[in-house]
């Protein structure tokens, strides 16, 4: 195997597969990536036996050939060459062999794994639907935040991503708090299509991860196209690709939890709730992040104690009128769902003091997006 690469273009490709490079692994292989001259590019894959990464980049190549090399290492190196042309060179050996770098007046032979070592991953065929990346970047940052940490919820290790032939619908939720963001119509305008019927499919949290950062360097132009096969699903983005294992299981019935006849309705500015709910979260119990939200005539309080810290109150000016109330939540789910939901006005709905809120953005043109979250006793 031998070819040339423009540094920058190894650099980008190389990048981008290091979120699903396994650092501490017991198989060494999985440390390191398969790189593949082929005839007229170079193709990098990564994998952690549940996630995959497939991306190409132009090369000269003089010779084909395909090996496997240490991720990190090849990254933190040719981040440090000067020159642009990197010219790589394999030597063949029954153990692997080494690949020998060069790039203006720098060397270097790093150690080979052969590429029978590396796992398959499976191909793609019969594409499915095909989703403007916009808007999936949106349901992913939308709902991200609210898929539950915990490994042994397997089900909630990932979001339900609902496709129909004129809507998208994601879900995400922990146990406490439940994100639910729907797609209006209008989606089909800008490129979704594809889906004859309906489609339910469970994307792990990993995946959802890495799937966002490749949306973010996707060249314009370019559509999602989205395929699955028995046990994997795939987003193809151009010249890449991600592979996910598909979780099996049962997501929980979301629909039974939204609510339903919640007719307390506060109004304000995304920004000044955030404002005030991070003051006062410095001082609130460091275990429980618990705050205190007190509806009271044209007035919303946010306070929050702690035997330690102390105690904390901001007040903000609104139109309520109805019967005081005092609800509880955790202050960094709050802040989640105000972050995700981004710059407007934002709607505050509740029952009474035990039930759960809704909070949602007043007026989006093309989504749907609730956040439902359940109270802490106060």
């Amino acid at each position: 195997m031998e070819f040339s690469v423009q540094r920058v273009d190894l650099v980008r490709e190389v990048a981008l597969l290091q979120g699903v490079v396994e650092r501490k692994t017991t198989i060494p292989v999985l440390s390191n990536i398969l790189v593949e001259a082929l005839a007229d590019s170079l193709r990098v894959t990564a994998t952690d036996l549940e996630l995959g990464i497939r991306t190409t980049c132009p090369a000269k190549v003089k010779k084909t050939g395909a090996t496997t090399i240490p991720a990190k290492k090849l990254l933190d190196y040719i981040r440090q060459l000067q020159d642009e042309e990197i010219r790589i060179k394999m030597t063949e050996a029954p153990s692997g062999g080494s690949l020998q770098l060069t790039c203006g007046r720098s060397h270097v032979r790093m150690s080979a794994m052969a590429r029978d070592n590396f796992p398959v991953l499976p191909d793609c065929t019969g594409k499915l639907a095909v989703i403007p990346p916009a808007v999936l970047v949106q349901l992913i940052s939308r709902t991200l935040f609210a898929i539950s940490a915990e490994e042994s919820r397997y089900t909630l290790n990932a979001a339900l991503l609902i496709l129909k032939p004129e809507t998208m619908t994601m879900v995400a939720t922990d146990g406490h708090r439940l994100a639910h963001v729907e797609t209006k119509e209008s989606v089909t305008q800008q490129g979704y299509s594809g889906v004859s019927g309906e489609l339910r499919i469970l994307v792990p949290k990993k995946a959802m991860t890495e799937l966002g950062r490749l949306l973010g360097d996707m060249p314009e132009g370019t559509n999602v196209e989205f395929y699955k096969d028995d046990n994997h699903i795939f987003f193809r983005m151009g010249r890449r690709m991600l592979i996910s294992r598909m979780l099996s299981g049962q997501f929980p019935n979301y629909e039974a939890v939204l609510p339903k006849g919640n007719d307390r309705i506060v109004t304000l500015e995304q920004e000044e709730l955030a404002a005030a709910v991070r003051r006062v979260s410095i001082f609130a119990d460091e275990r429980s992040h618990s705050i205190r939200m007190q509806f009271g005539k044209d007035e919303l309080k946010i306070v929050s104690t702690s035997s330690e810290g102390g105690e904390s109150e901001d007040t903000i000016p609104v139109s309520y009128s109805a019967a005081p109330f005092t609800i509880g939540f955790n202050w960094q789910y709050l802040l989640d769902f105000l972050a995700a939901a981004g710059t407007g006005k934002i709607s505050l709905e509740f029952k009474d003091e035990q039930s759960a809120g809704q909070l949602r953005p007043v007026s989006e043109e093309t989504l749907n997006y609730r956040y439902v979250v359940m109270p802490m006793r106060v």
